[in-house]
């Protein structure tokens, strides 16, 4: 168990992971925390880093900080995927290390996976196959993160986890339609849809003034404000989403990956994990973290046009890129350590939305 009055850096913790920890940690009675936003410590500079492990001498880190997107924005800018990932997982794992840490909770993706990977998924996967190209830069930078916790642990005795979460959405997702992913982008397409549906302009230009797309906001013109919400498929008839449809995809609520999170901090150490690793190679010891049930991108559609009100016509665009066809994590390990989800994708959309409305 960790004591409540343990010092715990979030890293990342504005983000949609990080945020979520964060308050779970404040519910269940922690009060020591060390945070840093990115403008106050950098994690991809090496010697910020230093100095700040240094300084504040954190004994718990969660590691959710990370350079994240969507698959438009995975294929745009795939050197800054894998250069700052790599960057800020290298520089916290290593500075906990020489500064003590007693354990460290690292967050990946599911999508490091091979994009042939078989379903559900389990932990053994890695590595089997070919990456899903569309976001194989980040990937990679993910499967060095789980390699290195375990190459620590295994060299120098600590004690890192490594959880590789499946597609979360929740309170404080990124909503920005250049680079969201997708759960939250189609909320977010559709809820802009309906009030262009309703020509409800007020609502419009507060959104925008909200969170602006690209540079457009809500003091724009109608014709700027038309042409930008075109470009990423809204009209006041229809709405254009990505690809065909087709792609299974799995998703859980973020509060419920941080309940997870902090769960198998206190409950479990990297040798309980080993405990099933057969023969002299120690590998694969991180842990899928999902629900275990998948739906298509079509269905997903269909209940945030519920949830929503649109009323609009749905066109996905067969040109544009489906991802990786299906991706189902088997959480058969993660139901052994003990966890399991409780909220299911309807609750948690209505929850997402009902959370956006107040924004």
């Amino acid at each position: 168990m960790i004591r409540k009055d343990a010092k715990i850096y979030v890293a990342g913790h504005r983000g949609l992971v990080g945020s979520a920890i964060l308050n779970n940690l404040r519910q269940k009675g922690y009060s020591n925390f060390v945070t840093r936003t990115h403008q106050e410590l950098d994690l991809t500079d090496q010697r910020a880093v230093a100095d700040f492990f240094v300084t504040e001498k954190p004994e718990y880190v969660f590691l959710a900080a990370a350079k994240v997107g969507g698959i438009g924005a995975n294929s745009v800018y795939r050197g800054q995927f894998i250069y700052e990932n790599l960057m800020i997982q290298n520089n916290v794992i290593h500075y906990s290390y020489l500064n003590d840490v007693r354990k460290l909770l690292f967050l990946g993706s599911t999508c490091i996976y091979p994009r042939e990977a078989p379903q559900p998924i389990p932990e053994n996967a890695l590595l089997t196959g070919p990456l899903e190209y569309t976001n194989e830069p980040y990937a990679l930078a993910k499967i060095a993160g789980i390699r290195m916790c375990e190459s620590y642990n295994l060299q120098y005795g600590t004690n890192y986890i490594a959880v590789m979460p499946t597609n979360l959405y929740g309170p404080n997702d990124n909503f920005d339609l250049e680079c969201s992913h997708v759960l939250p982008a189609m909320l977010r397409k559709m809820y802009l849809g309906r009030c262009l549906f309703y020509k409800d302009w007020e609502t419009i230009r507060k959104d925008l003034g909200r969170l602006p797309v690209e540079g457009v906001d809500g003091d724009a013109s109608v014709a700027e404000i038309l042409y930008v919400l075109q470009k990423y498929g809204i009209t006041d008839r229809s709405l254009e989403l990505w690809g065909t449809g087709t792609p299974l995809r799995e998703f859980l609520w973020s509060e419920e990956m941080a309940d997870a999170c902090v769960y198998l901090m206190e409950q479990t150490d990297f040798k309980d994990i080993c405990r099933d690793v057969d023969g002299k190679e120690v590998r694969n010891t991180h842990v899928n973290i999902g629900t275990g049930e998948e739906v298509t991108i079509a269905r997903l559609a269909q209940l945030l046009r519920e949830v929503t009100g649109y009323p609009g016509e749905l066109k996905f665009n067969a040109g544009k890129p489906d991802g990786t066809p299906r991706k189902l994590t088997d959480v058969t390990k993660l139901h052994a350590l003990g966890w399991h989800h409780r909220i299911g994708l309807e609750e948690g959309v209505r929850r997402l939305y009902d959370w956006y409305l107040l924004q």
